[in-house]
């Protein structure tokens, strides 16, 4: 009230009409009075303390719509930036690119390394190497050089170039001879170029710093043994034999070649135990091979021959194919038959086709045969017309 008084006061010592000649500080002046004298009429009550919660809230409102508009435009900024920076891979860059922008320094050498990983996942070797070979070249990562190298080797390795891998992981061990992973690519790369003595010699240091290579020569012998010509057959199926009855491993492996050459031996030492190992081989057989004696002593065996259609000695089984197979053998329908996929136990990666090391993790003896249902196909059905 003393405001509102105080106001009037002012207002009835001032000329009551607002002449253009009037100072500009009078006019001022009025249109201060007019916004204070209205307030009244346009708000609550000022000094109502309802009027400063609504204030309060009003600020609230302001500061929320404000921060939730701001955050819209930074994200939006920043899906902006992204996507110019992904454009710039939307085509592979080249070599001339690849260096100019590992010599500029404007990515680090951690994001190169993520993107030539992701160019090897995908199959685009070669990009993958291209990088790899510009960070080398870059004196700015020799403290990340034995890294990249072993990369590069791996690569190397993966797409096929095995010699060139070979020379990568040499270097590599020329100057830091205790590294493990070296040695254990550069076995996995003898290996490949069948110079399995070589093979044999890398298993010496790796022993030597403490890395379990048991499995690894037995097979390596083994599979030496099985590429020596200048042994015959009996020398080697007997050798055969006697590393299998001593070691109780590489079954597939061994029974492999055993069923091949020489199936008498084969029925003979085949473990009982170990027949779902290489149930693919038996299902494969010739009715004439199969060992009636043996087949009645084994269950397994028994169930298999039988969903095979050669005996019909169980009327089910506990494995679903056979039992299945068993069954349509009953109801004379003949066109069904068994395929098998082979697993690695270790990492668990499926293929089509049986392994003696897998190809994904490298394990010995790993490989897994499970039976797979399929439609049996007749050759005299099929025609080229």
């Amino acid at each position: 009230m003393v405001r509102h008084n105080f106001c009037i006061t002012i207002k009835n010592h001032l000329p009551h009409k607002r002449s253009a000649s009037a100072p500009l500080q009078f006019a001022f002046f009025f249109n201060i009075f007019d916004i204070i004298t209205g307030m009244n009429t346009l708000f609550i009550e000022y000094r109502d303390p309802l009027f400063g919660i609504i204030v309060f809230f009003v600020i609230i409102f302001v500061i929320a719509l404000f921060s939730y508009w701001w955050g819209r435009f930074k994200a939006k900024d920043d899906h902006r930036h992204l996507d110019k920076f992904l454009n710039q891979f939307k085509t592979p860059p080249t070599q001339t690119e690849i260096k100019e922008l590992i010599s500029s320094s404007k990515i680090s050498s951690k994001s190169w390394l993520l993107l030539a990983d992701s160019y090897s996942q995908n199959g685009e070797f070669e990009k993958s190497i291209e990088i790899y070979h510009e960070l080398l070249a870059n004196k700015q990562n020799d403290s990340n050089k034995k890294e990249i190298m072993f990369l590069l080797g791996k690569t190397y390795f993966k797409a096929g170039f095995l010699e060139r891998s070979k020379n990568v992981f040499l270097e590599i061990l020329k100057a830091s001879p205790r590294t493990p992973q070296a040695l254990r690519y550069l076995l996995l790369i003898y290996e490949h170029l069948r110079d399995y003595k070589s093979a044999l010699n890398v298993l010496e240091p790796l022993d030597e710093l403490g890395e379990d290579v048991k499995n690894d020569k037995i097979y390596l012998e083994c599979i030496l043994l099985l590429n020596d010509f200048s042994i015959d057959e009996d020398e080697k199926i007997q050798k055969l034999i006697e590393i299998y009855k001593t070691h109780r491993r590489l079954t597939y492996l061994i029974f492999e070649y055993l069923f091949r050459k020489n199936i008498k031996y084969a029925w003979q030492h085949l473990d009982q135990s170990q027949c779902q190992k290489v149930s693919d081989l038996l299902w494969n057989l010739d009715k004439d091979s199969i060992d009636l004696d043996i087949i009645s002593q084994n269950v397994y065996l028994r169930e298999l021959f039988s969903a095979k259609g050669f005996v019909n000695m169980e009327k089910g089984s506990s494995v679903f194919e056979f039992d299945l197979l068993i069954n349509l053998r009953k109801s004379d329908y003949k066109g069904a038959t068994l395929t098998f996929e082979y697993i690695c136990k270790n990492c668990k990666q499926i293929y089509p086709f049986a392994f003696h090391r897998c190809p994904n993790c490298h394990s010995i003896d790993s490989v897994v045969c499970e039976p797979i249902i399929s439609r049996e196909y007749s050759e005299n059905n099929n025609s080229f017309q």
